[in-house]
This record gives C-alpha cells, structure tokens and sequence, in this order.
C-alpha cells in the first residue's frame, strides 16, 4: 500500500495550489480520501473528505469556501484545490485512505504561505 503526495510547496499569500496524492496497492474507489494538514507546534487536523462511493464532500470550517477535493477513481488520485490561501494555511498536508478496519496514510507534502 502507497500514498503518494505531492504538489507542496512556496506560495504567497491569495495564491493557488493544487495537491495531489496518488494510491495503489488497495481498491482505491472503495475508500473514503481525506486530507489532513499538521502545523509546527501543532497537532494534526481534518481540512477535508471524500467518500468513495458516492463522492460526498466535508470540510473543517476553515477551509470551507477556498478548498475543494476531488478524485479521479480511473487515476486512483485524490486531489486538494486550494485558492485563497493564507498564512495560517502553512502545514505539511497528509492524505489518509480509510474504509474499516484498514487505514492508511501519505508521507505529507510540505505547503508554506508566505510572501
């Protein structure tokens, strides 16, 4: 089993990004995707969801309005739009696979907001 994010990196404040985290070793289309993202200094939260069968969506409050998450099931890719961002924004975002009882997650892919 592999996650594989990526798409991280150095934006200035009000900038895009796109994340992307790529699956294999299980059936992705079955699984719920998530995205997660941890501060410095911070613990790990919940920025968004997607389930696997019929594709409904949450987001943390935070980021509801600036981010959207999608997949692709033929690519077995989730991805994370993100617009607007701020600083506040600054983590390295993880992508997580759930369906119960099995579990998995990415490495994470550094994202900095800053001008």
């Amino acid at each position: 089993v592999q996650l594989v994010e990526s798409g991280g990196g150095l934006v200035q404040p009000g900038g895009s990004l796109r994340l992307s985290c790529e699956a294999s070793g299980f059936t992705f289309r079955t699984f719920d995707m998530s995205w997660y993202r941890q501060a410095p200094g911070k613990e790990r939260e919940f920025v968004a969801t997607i389930t696997g069968t019929i594709g409904s969506t949450g987001y943390a409050d935070s980021v509801k309005g600036r981010f959207t998450i999608s997949r692709d099931n033929a690519k077995n890719t989730v991805y994370l739009q993100m617009s607007s961002l701020k600083p506040e924004d600054t983590a390295v975002y993880y992508c997580r696979a759930r369906s119960w009882p099995s579990e998995y997650w990415g490495q994470g892919t550094q994202v900095t907001v800053s001008s």
